[in-house]
């Protein structure tokens, strides 16, 4: 019985190895449906960015009461939280109403196109877009701090270690995203660990002091700490007339609390069926752990005065969790156990951003106002594309800010409370429109988090706008445009294509079709183009060469002239400037003038694999096909010829047939090389 041939198989190339050996063996499209997450999965991955602005939100308010109020910031925090816990609620509330109604990839961007349609949804696209980049350089920025305030916390100032800051924090986003890469679920089955390491850790302290704060032997922080920010005076901060303009700005810092807030409605399709009800769950979880935390850790900072220091380290949290816990083994266990559980948990918070970004990104590419390259599913059906897109620009972040977390939070909030904003707004116009129960109360909420929202972007603007905010100010109209161009773009290319000719339209009939080959040599490459050009039936078959050098263009003519089996003759043509795309422009206009012949030009392109090959050999084939392209009548085809697989089949040939293998380097020198 004879041996069935096996089917031949192109070998991977090494790049493709390569990419097999970091990320693992490819996963086949069908098995999307099964990348899914359950609701404890999905809490870990998507609301770990969320839950860890536990770790500086109340900072943030402190950092801006008390440089100008001074110990009165301790007394002011807990009114703050308290109006930030409100608009959490009216916030959960509205996006409990978005993830049952818009169950796809996308949040307030889909909100937004729906109600207000797409142009106005990139306010919305660009607000979330960005608000990721910068959760990212964020998160690791933080994290670092938690690292480096563990170690000056139980070892004093250690030399150098505050250098760490940037090359740490670069190294965990390169990290973040070789993990995505591999695939959602082994990204679900790690982040979702810190999540909830974190929400024990802090846990446990907030009842440790508790207990303490019961016993009256919790102890106070040093405020006036070398380091520490400096105390302002309550007295004069109240006199001239700051109240108002510094409790509206530490809300907006505090604000940073609710990042990550929009993570479960950007990725609803990441959860199993029925994914709205799922999703509505988690988020309402999420939200009872942030308040909780946030309050907890506000309330702690009251009773202890943790201040903020001018580096960032020891953070607000580290201190508490260095007062609570006390000295002795046992305390400086329970502040590792802190500092460790904050430090993944802002590390891993980071890897929100690389689930929600890469399917908005998609999802806003589909409807053509990002390129197309966005949609399409790399080699673990993950968005590749998306997660190397908003690494590179968090690097790049992270590098201008020196990763320093009070310069990146200048930028932070706005981001997200637009986002905030556009939900709000699209969701009350969605209900405006229908008839339904209970209405009245769905219309109020929404209405209320798109108006609380959007004070907090104006406040935000105006409070940090010399701090960076003016970034984010101009970025947003600059985004916003570049995304409409690229729609206008995509849709006038669409327009193009589409315009079909229907019976009866004037439609170019040619009379006759003639082939160019274009001819710098006579080898196989050429045979097998003239081959070609027979194959197409055309009225006319030519071989042209240009003739750049003399001596060159004569020893072709007489090989030519020599050659058995050459089936078409050779027309030479002079190109004394050495001009080769314009002689080959003005060929092709000369030979279509007349409006009734229709040219095609072959042009054999002989390639190479080895990267010496590649270096050696220029590409001309592509150039003349772009030279081409604008003139009517005229089509042009390369003809690949891999010259090193020719290589590789001729010589065993040549050895089999006792035939010497020719010494290419007593050949005549060529003047200049083919159509490579």
């Amino acid at each position: 019985m004879a041996d069935t041939a096996a089917p031949l198989q192109p070998p991977d190339r090494p790049g493709y190895r390569l990419k097999r050996l970091l990320l693992g063996p490819p996963l086949v499209t069908e098995r999307i449906r099964r990348e899914k997450l359950h609701n404890p999965a999905a809490l870990g991955v998507l609301a770990s960015d969320c839950i860890s602005s536990t770790a500086y939100g109340s900072e943030e308010m402190l950092r801006v009461l008390v440089p100008v109020i001074g110990v009165a910031a301790f007394t002011m925090i807990l009114p703050v939280t308290g109006a930030i816990l409100l608009v959490l609620l009216v916030v959960t509330l509205c996006y409990s109403d978005v993830v049952t109604i818009y169950t796809r990839a996308g949040g307030s961007y889909v909100v937004a196109r729906e109600n207000f349609g797409p142009d106005i949804a990139q306010i919305a696209s660009v607000a979330l877009l960005v608000d990721y980049i910068v959760t990212v350089a964020v998160q690791v920025s933080a994290g670092t701090n938690a690292i480096i305030s563990f170690a000056h916390l139980v070892g004093g100032t250690w030399t150098g270690i505050d250098h760490l800051q940037l090359p740490l924090s670069a190294l965990v986003i390169l990290i973040l995203a070789y993990g995505n890469l591999r695939g959602l679920r082994e990204a679900g089955r790690v982040f979702m660990v810190p999540a909830y390491l974190f929400i024990l850790a802090v846990g446990l302290m907030l009842v440790v002091g508790v207990v303490r704060g019961l016993a009256g032997t919790l102890p106070h922080a040093d405020v006036h700490a070398a380091g520490a920010v400096p105390l302002g005076t309550a007295g004069s901060g109240w006199l001239y007339g700051a109240s108002l303009f510094i409790v509206l700005r530490s809300f907006a810092n505090g604000g940073s609390s609710l990042t990550g807030l929009e993570a479960i409605s950007n990725s609803v399709s990441v959860f199993r069926d029925p994914k709205g009800r799922n999703a509505r769950r988690t988020l309402v979880t999420m939200s009872c752990v942030l308040g909780t935390l946030v309050l907890g850790v506000s309330a702690l900072a009251h009773f202890t005065h943790a201040i903020p220091y001018r580096d960032g380290t020891p953070t607000v949290l580290a201190q508490e969790a260095h007062l609570v816990f006390g000295g002795g083994v046992l305390g400086a266990l329970g502040l590792a156990f802190v500092q460790l559980a904050t430090a993944l948990i802002l590390y891993t918070g980071a890897n929100t951003p690389f689930t929600g970004f890469p399917f908005l990104a998609s999802f806003v590419a589909e409807d053509r106002f990002l390129p197309r390259q966005l949609t399409r599913r790399g080699h673990r059906l993950a968005f590749s594309n998306g997660i190397v897109s908003l690494a590179v620009v968090a690097l790049a972040l992270l590098v201008v800010t020196e990763a320093n977390v009070d310069r990146l939070v200048a930028l932070y909030a706005i981001g997200v409370f637009t986002a905030f904003t556009m939900a709000g707004a699209g969701m009350t116009a969605y209900h405006l429109r229908r008839r339904e129960p209970g209405r009245t109360w769905k219309v109020a909420v929404n209405l209320i988090t798109a108006v609380v929202s959007a004070a907090v972007v104006l406040i935000f603007g105006i409070t940090k706008f010399t701090e960076g905010a003016w970034l984010v100010v101009v970025v947003f109209p600059l985004g916003v445009w570049a995304l409409i161009r690229i729609n206008r773009e995509y849709r006038a290319e669409a327009a193009a294509l589409e315009a079909v000719p229907r019976p009866g339209d004037d439609v170019p009939r040619w009379r006759r079709h003639v082939v160019f080959v274009l001819a710098d040599s006579i080898d196989l490459a050429t045979v097998k183009a003239l081959r070609y050009a027979h194959e197409l039936r055309p009225d006319e078959v030519r071989a042209v060469h240009f003739m750049v050098d003399e001596a060159h263009a004569r020893r072709l003519m007489a090989r030519w002239e020599a050659t058995a089996g050459v089936t078409a003759a050779l027309e030479v043509v002079e190109c004394p400037d050495r001009r080769l795309r314009h002689a080959v422009m003005e060929l092709a206009a000369r030979t279509t003038e007349d409006g009734q012949t229709a040219l095609t030009l072959l042009v054999p392109r002989r390639t190479y694999a080895s990267p010496l090959g590649k270096l050696l050999h220029r590409g001309t084939a592509e150039s003349l096909a772009k030279a081409l392209e604008r003139l009517p009548g005229v089509a042009v085809t390369i003809l690949p010829f891999a010259v090193s697989l020719a290589a590789r089949e001729r010589g065993p040939r040549e050895r089999e047939a006792g035939q010497p293998e020719p010494e290419a380097r007593h050949r005549e020198p060529r003047e200049r090389p083919g159509f490579e």
